[in-house]
């Protein structure tokens, strides 16, 4: 296949410059957005006068015809081409002729290009959006399910206070509408247009990139042309973006690991999410919670290879600024790859309260509750926390918890004990009571669940 550029150079490049060169194996997946900016750069060229509304026409019918023949598979791309942009443009020439050669009028492929990839990404954004709301409906669901299942809140991996399950998957369903928030807003910032930029300066011709950026969907169009064509801030935030969501998804699987082990028996997973062993057959594998673990690195990595490439780069374009795309398509790909599995797994776990509450009961998590009733009944919180302490100390000697202490056991450590520090200190009634706004109290966590329906 002959190169656009051809005429400056004395010699052919070397094959193996060429196979370095190549970049079509990983922009073709960019032909529908390729092809539909140059319908629209072919018809603004048309209401230009630039090229003639026949020589227009001609061209964005031979490119329909060259969409329907990639979609339906009559058209296979040539992978020998340099370009998806390479290969278009010359079986449109073969098509339809020399006419074909005038769609490249005041363009280049460095606006061609930015302009395909913003397309694109913009569509995969949408796409990971809809599937983080999909996601969201499925945590709503399971908080709803287990509004009244308590089990311990952990820090430092420790039990400490007593929570409802619900409350704790609503934590990640406020991180994941942040998450939509920051592909939203990295999208609405994406949705400048390049095209008319050119190589870096413009061009000689009168063009109207105020109709191409329309036509295309964009909200307007980059007023630097330099910045138009050197700029790829956009696959930086989409990618800081994607690696923020991977965090979430990677902390919520490390969870869904733990719950699922024999040590903890919150939860199970569905068999056709887990795995089993090739020499132990007691095991079910979380293989699919841990490789969604796993492959948060890889988008990590995605994210800092473009940020290294990025970092020493003259202006304006350069083709270190290839290597944009292999990243931000991997990191598309593996996100996608990951909510596709994680959603129907999440949706298929099955909770067992019955656990929960029994390490709720085993962890001593109502110690705070029982120095806040001391705390009702007039003594100071430092005191009440240290007969607490003790208390908890006996409790551990005895084998026992503090649900089942005598109330004379109680008096010896004050004689504001009464027989109501058992409501005190039952677990319902110490996560009903935590009414902050925000808390684990039922109001609290059916509002939470009511805020993210009305969020997706």
């Amino acid at each position: 296949m002959a190169k656009l550029w051809a005429g400056r150079a004395a010699e052919d490049t070397a094959k193996v410059a060429d196979d370095f060169n190549s970049s079509i194996a990983v922009d073709s997946r960019m032909y529908r957005e390729d092809i539909t900016g140059s319908m629209a750069h072919a018809a603004m060229l048309s209401a230009c006068n630039i090229i003639s509304p026949a020589d227009a026409d001609a061209i964005i019918e031979g490119l329909e015809s060259i969409l329907t023949d990639l979609d339906d598979g009559t058209l296979k791309i040539d992978m020998e081409a340099e370009d998806i942009h390479m290969f278009v443009e010359q079986v449109l020439t073969e098509r339809i002729g020399d006419v074909g050669k005038r769609l490249h009028t005041a363009r280049s492929r460095n606006d061609q290009v930015a302009v395909d990839l913003r397309m694109y990404l913009r569509s995969q954004t949408v796409q990971v959006v809809e599937k983080l709301k999909t996601l969201l409906a499925v945590v709503a669901e399971k908080a709803e399910e287990n509004v009244e299942s308590i089990v311990p809140g952990y820090t430092h991996l420790q039990r400490a206070q007593p929570i409802r399950f619900a409350h704790h998957l609503l934590a990640y369903a406020m991180m994941l509408l942040r998450d939509v928030g920051r592909l939203q807003d990295a999208a609405k910032r994406m949705n400048q247009s390049p095209l008319g930029a050119c190589a870096l300066a413009g061009t000689t011709y009168e063009t109207d990139r105020d109709f191409t950026a329309k036509q295309l969907g964009f909200d307007g169009w980059c007023i630097n042309s330099i910045d138009a064509v050197s700029d790829r801030d956009f696959c930086v935030e989409l990618l800081s973006a994607l690696s923020v969501l991977m965090m979430h998804l990677s902390r919520f699987n490390e969870e869904i690991i733990l719950w699922s082990s024999w040590e903890f028996r919150f939860v199970s997973l569905s068999d056709a999410y887990t795995t089993g062993s090739s020499i132990m057959p007691q095991k079910k594998n979380s293989d699919m919670a841990e490789l969604i673990r796993g492959k948060t690195g890889r988008v990590y990595g995605d994210l800092v290879g473009t940020l290294t490439m990025l970092k020493g780069l003259p202006l304006a374009y350069n083709k270190d600024m290839q290597e944009d795309k292999e990243s931000i398509f991997d990191a598309f790909d593996t996100v996608n790859m990951c909510l596709d599995v994680f959603i129907p797994m999440l949706k298929t776990m099955v909770t067992h309260p019955e656990n929960m509450k029994k390490a709720a009961q085993e962890g001593f998590i109502n110690a705070t509750d029982l120095a806040d009733y001391l705390v009702r009944k007039g003594m100071p919180f430092r005191s009440a926390y240290k007969i607490s302490g003790s208390m908890v100390a006996y409790c551990i000697q005895k084998g026992t918890v503090l649900e089942n202490l005598p109330l004379e056991t109680y008096k010896q450590y004050s004689d504001l004990f009464e027989e109501d520090v058992y409501t005190a200190i039952d677990l319902v009634t110490c996560v009903q009571k935590r009414i902050s706004q925000g808390g684990t109290s039922a109001e609290s966590v059916q509002a939470q669940i009511q805020y993210v329906k009305e969020n997706i």
